[in-house]
Parts: C-alpha cells; structure tokens; sequence
C-alpha cells in the first residue's frame, strides 16, 4: 500500500512538471511506453526489482532502453535511482497515465472479447461509455477466448458481464441448486 501511495506522489510530481513544461501528452507517451516495455519484458522487469543489480547498472540500461524520453521522465528515473525506489518505475508509469487520463478527462475503457473488435463495434462501445459515463473514452481491447462470446466492458469500477462464459455459468449455478 505505501508503494502505490509513494507512486503516486512521484506520478502527480511529474505531471505538475510536466504541465509546467507545456509536455504532458508527450511524458504521457513516454509512461505508456514504460508500462508496455515493462510489461513485455521479464527480464527487465526484474532486474529492475533486484537488489543484487547495482543502481548504476539499472541506470545504464534504461538510459540505453528509453533514450528518447522526455526531459521529465529521464529526470523521474534519475530521482527514482537516486532515492532507492527504482522498483515503483512501472507503478509511477501506470498512476501518471491514470491521472493524466483524469487531467483530460478522458477514461480508459476495456473490453475484452472472444475475437478482435471492429473499427463499427468500437465505436458502438464509445458511444455507449459516453452515454452510461458523460466521459470520453478510450478503447483497450483484450482478447481471450475463453469467454467464448459476447463481451465484457470495464470502465472504471463499473464492470458489465455479457459474456457467454458467464451465461453458462449463471445457468449451471441456476441448475445446481434446484
């Protein structure tokens, strides 16, 4: 818990920075792409956790692996070294992008399928989101076939289940206790 908190005063320190520099959209970019380099890579990931990997050593290779980041966040990890806390990196990442999204006023809804959504389907969820939320949104599409069918859309907190997993298991629970 003090991690994310401590993540996200980091997140909100640069993004004051960052609007200070007229650069929010461009340190955002950057942060996304933290989050999904991270994301890709294991090995990175963890040696970014490791204690045993020396601070100038974890340095070198995120300079060598985002040398074309914005002052702000090539300064977020020098700070993030220089304080021990190189292992919130992909934690500051996700809570600046989330308040970046807060700051626009724009929201990231997800929806997970069974296939790729369509160019028509997404934006059929947009205009929903804005209808059911008043806010813009954008569209993360995550696919996984064990729903089978159908969808299910998270915006925020708000979760909708219409997929046909959760049908099916709906009907066996319905069954079970009769």
């Amino acid at each position: 818990m003090a991690g994310s908190r401590a993540a996200i005063r980091y997140a909100k320190a640069v993004l004051s920075l960052a609007k200070d520099q007229k650069s929010t959209e461009v340190v955002n970019s950057d942060m996304k792409l933290i989050t999904n380099t991270l994301a890709q890579s294991e090995d990175l990931s963890q040696m970014l956790q490791s204690p045993i990997v020396r601070s100038s050593d974890k340095k070198a290779v995120l300079t060598s692996v985002f040398k074309n980041t914005n002052v702000a966040t090539t300064n977020l990890i020098d700070t993030l070294i220089s304080n021990k806390r190189l292992a919130l990196l992909n934690d500051v990442a996700v809570s600046y992008t989330e308040l970046y999204d807060h700051l626009r006023g724009t929201q990231v809804a997800t929806v997970t399928t069974a296939v790729p959504l369509t160019d028509d389907l997404k934006t059929k969820v947009l205009v929903k989101v804005k209808e059911l939320t008043g806010k813009e949104a954008e569209v993360e599409n995550i696919i996984d076939e064990s729903i089978l069918g159908g969808f299910i859309l998270r915006v925020g907190d708000i979760q909708y289940n219409a997929s046909i997993s959760n049908k099916l298991d709906k009907l066996k629970r319905e069954f079970t206790l009769n």
